[in-house]
C-alpha cells in the first residue's frame, strides 16, 4: 500500500522539476530576447545625430591663441558613431598671419580625424588672392580634401587651376599654402599667357 503511493508521487515529483526547468529557461530566454532587443535599438541611436546646428561658424584658434581658421556652413550634423560631422555648404577661410588668405567652399563636406580632416564635396573652389610676390590663385574640382592645420590639400579628382594669368589643368593635386607650392597630377596641360600680357 506504501509502496503504490510513493509510485504516484515520483511521475508527480519529476513533471514538477522538468516545469521548473522549463520556466526557468523561459525567462532566461525572454532575458535573453530583451537585452538583444536593447542592444539593438542602442546600436540604431548610436547611428542617429546627437546635434544639429543650422548657420554655425567655429573658429579654430592655434597653440599660442590666435585665430588660425573660421570653418562655418548653411548646417552642421554631428554622428557620434563615427565621430564625424557632415556639413551642407561648407566655408573654410584660413586666417593666419604668416601665409597668405585662402577660402575653400563646396556643396557637401565631412570633418573627421579629430578636426583636422575636412573633405569638400561638389563644386569645390579654393580662392588666395594676390598678396605680396605671391599670385592670385583659384582652383575648382569636384572634390577636395582639405588638413586646415597643416595649411595643405589634395584630390585625385580633375583640377583646374588659375596662377595668375596661367592656367593649368590635371588629374590630382597636392598643394601647401603654406609653402606655396602646388603640383598637379598627369594627363593636364597649362596655358601661359604671352609674356607682354603677364
Amino acid at each position: 500500500m506504501l509502496r503504490k503511493r510513493t509510485a504516484h508521487r515520483w511521475p508527480l515529483t519529476w513533471m514538477i522539476v522538468i516545469g521548473v526547468f522549463v520556466v526557468v529557461g523561459t525567462g532566461w530566454m525572454v532575458q535573453l530576447i530583451n537585452e538583444s532587443n536593447q542592444d539593438t535599438a542602442q546600436d540604431k541611436f548610436r547611428n542617429e545625430p546627437d546635434y544639429i546646428i543650422d548657420r554655425f561658424s567655429v573658429v579654430r584658434m592655434t597653440k599660442d591663441g590666435k585665430p588660425a581658421y573660421i570653418i562655418s556652413g548653411d548646417k552642421l550634423t554631428h554622428l557620434p558613431a563615427e565621430d564625424a560631422s557632415d556639413i551642407v555648404k561648407p566655408y573654410i577661410n584660413t586666417l593666419a598671419a604668416d601665409h597668405p588668405p585662402m577660402t575653400v567652399r563646396g556643396d557637401t563636406a565631412r570633418v573627421d580625424r579629430d578636426n583636422s580632416r575636412v573633405k569638400f564635396n561638389g563644386n569645390v573652389s579654393v580662392v588666395r588672392p594676390a598678396e605680396g610676390k605671391s599670385q592670385a590663385m583659384s582652383l575648382t574640382a569636384p572634390t577636395l580634401t582639405v588638413f586646415p592645420d597643416e595649411q595643405r590639400m589634395e584630390t585625385d579628382a580633375p583640377v583646374e587651376l588659375h596662377l595668375g594669368q596661367t592656367v593649368a589643368t590635371g588629374v590630382g593635386m597636392t598643394a601647401n599654402n603654406a609653402t606655396l607650392q602646388t603640383q598637379l597630377g598627369g594627363r593636364g596641360k597649362i596655358t601661359v599667357p604671352p609674356r607682354a600680357a603677364r
